[in-house]
């Protein structure tokens, strides 16, 4: 009967690799990095180089942002999709700048007082340029009828036809009323006049000693004897009868005065207008557009009306005369707005309020105020999309506003309180092209949430984060350093400082054969490393300048690294970096500190016994398992499963950690230390502890690429060295991540010296291999794994496991089994 060997190597120390192993030999220093060299630079300094201001390797992005701009169909707004720093607001700007677009005419826009609606003010669009103009003419008008028009209308030989009409009424009142009172005073009575609040009455009253004396006072003369019997009671006849003859009097005065008055207001008018339509006609004549005639026509009547019925107060009335110029074109070309604070209000602009009488607000057509998207009409608005999704309800009009092509300064859901007067201002018709400036994220939240969205922007310009790694984008680098210095008065940059920028652009776009194209870090890097060269008395900026600025940028934000190096040291987090241990493995991870991230090696154990629970994730059972890690821990369970083609269940119980970690873990990179992790747990084999590993795997046993390995690598490498660098140490990557290689000049410095080293796998076969020092081994035809390799035992643990699970429910042992033999077929399938 066959037995498959077990195989329990010590522990104490690594093995080497057997014959036939697999295990890759260590990276040669030369392909851990990339290095500049710059002697390929044909210049001295950037001091003779040429500025560059526009960008390199966005083709496909230029030409979309190109198509945008030119294009003035409805619904062609763009979006301009890229991370921060890769010049986009600098290519929208050179791009406008090159192609200087034609846009539509461009137009002024007003608001004047609404005579028959005065809550609703009216729109006057004029010519570009003319509405100062206009503004100019009216205000000439209103300051004429505030204050000359009372004094023309008082001119010679306006008061001499006034004067003719007033007397013609007056002789018409004497003729009335002079035979009344000869009548009255052949009577022995009197006519007199008293006023009564803001009129006259006339009263009938006797003549007492030649004098008119009131009725009253005439009743307590005859109850004094002063006046006798037969005198009283004549005065009561012919008061009486006088009386009806006075109201008859007075009802033809009244006549005659009315008609007076309907003579003198149409002549009044007629004069007023006559005296205004020299002003209204010229300024009707210089600006010929809709509207305009009609609200000079109805600022006339209102000023006719004020003075042919003195309404209106003692308010300047005239201020409803005035204009608001909302906008003024004031130069030629197509206006480009770059609008930082996109409220509501600053968009679609707003009506001021003041506080008038009893704490009421007053508002009128002068405070209305225009935003962003007026100011930008028939041109351009840039907008950071993130800025406009954090101010309330400023999408939404915006977006409404980009549909109907229509701007409501007051828009229907700003309601105000019952107190307020509220005005609501003719819309605007406006054709503004709208460019968004934002990340993946954003966009694809907004395609799949707001149905206007890909309605409304049409155009997308995608910006990428990498160039290609050859020569025109190192003279490329060159250049936009050259303009950076001289635009900021920096001194200029040695070509050894130019190669190590664009080394570390390298670094910073982390795949192959590419540099990042988001130079914000660059310049950073750039402009300190002039401060370090003016520090140290340089008259330009060297490589050393730069390589100090990376280092002190990496320093201003590594404490956690630090920490994380200070409690390994004093024994709070326990990490080996030698010897060999059974199901445990050194990890690793990554702290995002801003731009920088630091690396560190996180220990990682397995557990292993007989059971049905299966592989549990200790970090999801607690909650502290990200979506992407949790997909590689089920990953893991696939590829297990695909290891170990078993004839029976796996049946055992185990567990796998983050030991020491309190915090939230997500990513996949880990996957591949955790199976290695885990089958050392199941076959009793030790891992190397002064191996750290990092890679995803998929379900074959491939090992995937990751995110961050220069700094992965470099934690573990720190972590060595504060312990001591022994020379088997070293960082087990992926091989798709060997071209992504940028490590520190220390790192490559060891790597040289042979006192440290960097794997790369493409398989979790080779991986085990360098960490257990035992070949992992290979199916053969028969699908049986050989004898005395890592996987082989793997499968001879499995069995036992279930033979162990199995007991307890009664099936039979291992003595009553059939022949290893038949259950190896059984196990391949044969």
């Amino acid at each position: 009967m066959t037995q498959v060997k077990r195989l329990v190597p010590d522990a104490a120390a690594p093995r080497d690799p057997a014959p036939g192993s697999v295990a890759p030999a260590p990276l040669p220093p030369s392909a851990v990095r990339w290095r500049c060299d710059a002697s390929c630079f044909p210049f001295n300094s950037t001091a003779e180089v040429e500025p560059i201001a526009g960008v390199v390797g966005q083709d496909a992005a230029l030409d979309a942002l190109r198509f945008g701009l030119e294009t003035r169909a409805a619904g062609q707004n763009v979006f301009v999709r890229g991370l921060t720093g890769t010049g986009r607001m600098t290519l929208i700007r050179r791009l406008l700048e090159e192609l200087q677009p034609t846009c539509p005419e461009a137009r002024d826009r007003c608001y004047v007082h609404n005579f028959g609606q005065p809550d609703r003010p009216r729109l006057l669009s004029l010519d570009g340029g003319r509405a100062r103009g206009f503004k100019r003419a009216v205000d000439e008008l209103a300051d004429f009828i505030r204050d000359d028009l009372e004094q023309a209308l008082d001119a010679e030989r306006v008061a001499d036809r006034k004067s003719a009409i007033d007397a013609a009424a007056k002789e018409q009142v004497r003729a009335v009323v002079a035979p009344f009172e000869k009548a009255l005073q052949d009577a022995g009575l009197a006519l007199v006049t008293l006023p009564m609040g803001p009129v006259a009455h006339s009263l009938i009253f006797p003549v007492v000693e030649g004098k008119p004396v009131p009725p009253q006072e005439f009743e307590w003369l005859h109850d004094q004897g002063k006046v006798s019997d037969e005198q009283f009671e004549q005065y009561n006849r012919q008061r009486e009868a006088f009386e009806k003859q006075l109201a008859e009097v007075n009802r033809r005065v009244h006549e005659i005065r009315r008609e007076h008055a309907d003579a003198l207001g149409p002549f009044i008018e007629g004069e007023a207008r006559l005296i205004l339509a020299q002003f209204v006609e010229r300024i009707a004549s210089d600006f010929p557009v809709p509207g305009v005639k009609e609200f000079l026509s109805e600022l006339v009547d209102d000023v006719v009306e004020r003075q042919v019925h003195g309404s209106g107060g003692d308010e300047d009335f005239t201020r409803r005369y005035r204009v608001n110029v909302l906008l003024a074109r004031c130069a030629d070309g197509c206006p480009v707005i770059i609008e930082n604070a996109p409220t509501m209000a600053g968009l679609l602009g707003m009506v001021d309020r003041e506080v008038g009488p009893m704490g009421m607000l007053h508002s009128d057509h002068l405070m209305i105020r225009g935003g962003s998207l007026l100011r930008a009409d028939g041109g351009y608005l840039i907008l950071e999309v993130r800025d406009v999704l954090v101010e309330p309800g400023a999408w939404k009009v915006l977006m409404r506003t980009l549909r109907t092509r229509r701007l409501d300064i007051v828009p229907p859901e700003f309601s105000m309180p019952w107190w307020t007067p509220s005005l609501k201002p003719e819309p605007i018709d406006i054709d503004v092209k709208v460019l968004l400036l934002g990340d993946a994220e954003t966009y694809y939240a907004l395609d799949a949430l707001d149905p206007d969205f890909p309605h409304l922007f049409k155009v997308l310009s995608d910006f990428d984060t990498v160039i290609p790694r050859d020569d025109s984008s190192f003279q490329f680098y060159a250049g936009v350093l050259a303009r950076i210095t001289r635009e900021e008065q920096l001194p200029p940059l040695d070509r050894t400082a130019v190669a190590a920028l664009v080394e570390q652009g390298a670094r910073i776009a982390g795949r192959a054969g590419k540099l990042t194209t988001v130079f914000g870090r660059i310049a950073d890097l750039a402009r300190e490393g002039a401060y370090l060269a003016g520090r140290n008395s340089h008259d330009r900026v060297l490589g050393d300048d730069i390589r100090e600025a990376i280092r002190r940028t990496k320093r201003r934000a590594d404490l956690p690294s630090r920490r994380f190096r200070e409690m390994r040291a004093d024994g709070t987090i326990r990490v080996q970096t030698a010897g060999a241990t059974v199901g445990q493995i050194n990890g690793l991870a990554v702290l995002q500190a801003g731009a920088v991230t630091s690396g560190f090696p996180a220990r990682i154990t397995a557990t292993i016994g007989p059971g049905t629970a299966g592989v549990i994730n200790i970090e999801r059972e607690a909650a502290l398992s990200g979506a992407i890690h949790t997909k590689g821990f089920y990953i893991l369970g696939g590829l297990l499963r695909f290891l170990l083609q078993t004839s029976h269940p796996l049946a055992f119980d185990a567990s796998i950690a983050f030991e020491q970690s309190y915090g939230g873990i997500d990513g996949d990179s880990a996957s591949g230390a955790e199976i290695c992790c885990l089958l050392s747990a199941l076959t009793k084999l030790p891992i190397r502890q002064d191996l750290a590993m990092t890679g995803a795997i998929d379900q074959l046993g491939h090992v995937l690429a990751v995110g961050a390995v220069n700094e992965k690598i470099e934690g573990f490498f720190d972590t060595c060295l504060d312990v001591a660098l022994t020379g088997t140490q070293g960082a087990i990557i992926p091989a798709s991540n060997a071209g992504d290689l940028m490590l520190r000049e220390d790192v490559v410095e060891a790597c040289e010296q042979g006192r440290f080293h960097v794997f790369a796998v493409d398989t979790v076969h080779e991986a085990l291999e360098l960490l257990t020092g035992v070949p992992t081994g290979v199916r053969d035809s028969q699908g049986q794994y050989p004898q005395d390799t890592v996987l082989a035992l793997a499968v001879q643990r499995a069995h036992d496991f279930w033979l162990e699970a199995a007991a307890p429910t009664g099936r039979p042992d291992a003595s009553e089994q059939d022949e290893p033999e038949a259950a190896t077929r059984r196990d391949t399938g044969e």
